[in-house]
């Protein structure tokens, strides 16, 4: 190889604790990770994410990263009170109101930017059936394609309007399998017409909306690529959504240390795997020694195989470019509590709220913290 490639940049590594100086983000940095994503473990108090997030900033000198937290409604929620606390999406797909849809992703995004985070990961855009895995369950939108398709649309353009990076989710579609796949690897049934016909429209729909990125499902879809699931499919990142509908954003992988792939092979091989197949961004939501794995099994595909180490060139820049379109805008900590949970945004979450079919329907809040979700 003939240039020294920063693998680690392709990395949003969780992390242990709520301290913004500790021997693992210390290491982590070491690696040269692209980014982060916090979960419920790194919440104490808002002012106290502020300043974690503040505190790896400041030591970046500089350097793009990306903040990210699965801030969606319902249960898959990391960060609560004092900010606003969302219903599932699935009460807002009930309203199929596209303004409101439009102004809670705006609030969305105004409190994660309050804080200082530049990426939510949401929309997500997987069509809900009868048989959808709890694990998707209320968080999709609908069963109907181009409400589905408008909704995200509207999210997208609210959250992104902000200056927060939206991640559609989760590519190709999820919403067809009864597995979930935080456990064990599902396969979705459907022929590449039936995913085209519905369970990618929203996709679609994203990419013409200028969604930011968009994140990959942990699915075997046999009508696209009969082994491998789409996280690590080049069928279905290089061929179907980077040629065939064209989106040019970074494809960040779902949490890497999920069931569904570790179950086919260790977590150093499938990040090598995902970004061969095109994928950009590789979430490792947990452990030290994970991102170290990933990192040592990069690096030495770089080694041996120069077209590789370009592949991970091209994904840093994406990365990079991103992380600079949507620099982290954080308000000042004596103005923060006059972001978080206004009336303003708590009037749209009761507009949502009623749309549920019964009290109680946001499920359980720690559900899907320890992970990803």
């Amino acid at each position: 190889m003939t240039r020294t490639v920063n693998a680690g940049a392709l990395i949003l590594a969780g992390f242990e604790g709520t301290e913004p100086d500790t021997p693992e983000l210390r290491d982590l940095e070491a690696l040269g990770v692209g980014g982060y994503i916090l979960f419920g473990r790194n919440v104490a108090s808002t002012d106290q994410v502020h300043a974690l997030l503040a505190g790896i900033r400041d030591r970046a000198q500089g350097r793009p990263l990306l903040f990210a937290v699965d801030q969606e409604g319902g249960r898959v929620a990391r960060l609560r009170a004092p900010l606003t606390e969302w219903p599932p999406m699935a009460g807002l797909g009930d309203t199929g109101d596209i303004a409101l849809a439009r102004d809670v992703g705006a609030a969305l995004a105004r409190e994660l930017r309050a804080l200082g985070f530049n990426v939510d990961f949401a929309p997500v855009l997987d069509l809900r059936y009868p048989q959808t895995t709890d694990a998707i369950g209320d968080r999709s939108l609908g069963s109907e394609p181009e409400l589905v398709t408008r909704l995200g649309q509207a999210l997208i353009e609210g959250i992104q309007g902000q200056g927060v990076l939206a991640c559609a989710k989760h590519f190709p579609g999820h919403g067809h399998v009864a597995v979930d796949s935080h456990r064990e690897l599902p396969t979705c049934s459907l022929d590449g017409a039936q995913l085209r016909s519905a369970d990618m429209k929203p996709f679609i729909g994203a990419i013409q909306a200028g969604v930011g990125s968009i994140m990959t499902a942990h699915v075997v879809y046999p009508s696209l690529d009969p082994t491998k699931p789409g996280t690590l499919s080049y069928p279905v990142l290089s061929g179907l959504l980077r040629g065939e509908l064209g989106f040019s954003g970074p494809i960040f992988t779902d949490d890497l240390g999920m069931g569904a792939i570790s179950e086919i092979g260790g977590i150093g091989s499938a990040g090598v795997q995902a970004v061969r197949a095109g994928a950009d961004g590789l979430l490792v939501c947990r452990h030290l020694q994970a991102v170290r794995e990933v990192v040592d099994h990069l690096e030495a595909a770089c080694q041996e195989d120069e077209a590789f180490a370009s592949r991970c060139v091209e994904s840093r820049k994406r990365l990079e470019a991103a992380a600079s379109a949507f620099p982290p805008r954080p308000q000042p900590l004596h103005e923060l509590a006059k972001a978080l949970g206004t009336a303003q945004h708590r009037a749209l979450a009761e507009r949502v709220r009623a749309n549920l079919p019964e009290a109680g329907a946001d499920g359980d809040p720690t559900a899907y913290d320890s992970g990803r979700a």
